[in-house]
């Protein structure tokens, strides 16, 4: 059986935004996620990362209007084999070990919360092109564009 795989937020701006060359790679693979039947993972950390980045004035250009960009996450929130994963009771201790285990710091602290998010709930694999998540060895990543 193939273990649950986690789309990481670059995916999400990639499939999202045509002018980045991982498009056409990002939107196919998202689309194979959202309408196949095997179960799939978003961290909430993402989904609030994505609208971050499409929605911020000083970056992407045009920006994406937060009803394009909240539009596009209700879309990917109506696929029925996604779980969306937020923390519960165990987190602080999950996170804990985790930090303990790979001390990291400033911005790394988002990936190690989103890292802490899919142990928590049993997902050991994250397709990303951040290589920032090979600090996190419980964490198998897989990038798409390699």
């Amino acid at each position: 059986m193939t273990p649950m795989q986690a789309i990481d937020t670059n995916i999400l701006v990639y499939a999202h935004r045509e002018e980045y060359p991982q498009h056409g790679v990002a939107e196919k693979l998202l689309r194979e996620f959202a309408e196949g039947n095997r179960p799939w993972a978003l961290a909430w950390p993402c989904l609030y990362e994505f609208l971050r980045v499409v929605t911020h004035p000083k970056g992407l250009k045009p920006m994406t209007s937060l009803h394009d960009a909240w539009q596009n996450i209700e879309n990917l929130c109506q696929s029925p084999s996604l779980i969306l994963l937020h923390e519960t009771e165990r987190h602080q201790v999950i996170l804990g070990d985790l930090l303990r285990q790979f001390p990291v710091s400033g911005n790394l602290i988002h990936d190690a919360h989103i890292a802490a998010l899919l142990l928590e709930h049993g997902v050991h694999e994250i397709i990303t092109a951040d290589s920032d998540f090979k600090k996190f060895k419980p964490i198998k990543m897989i990038d798409p564009f390699s």
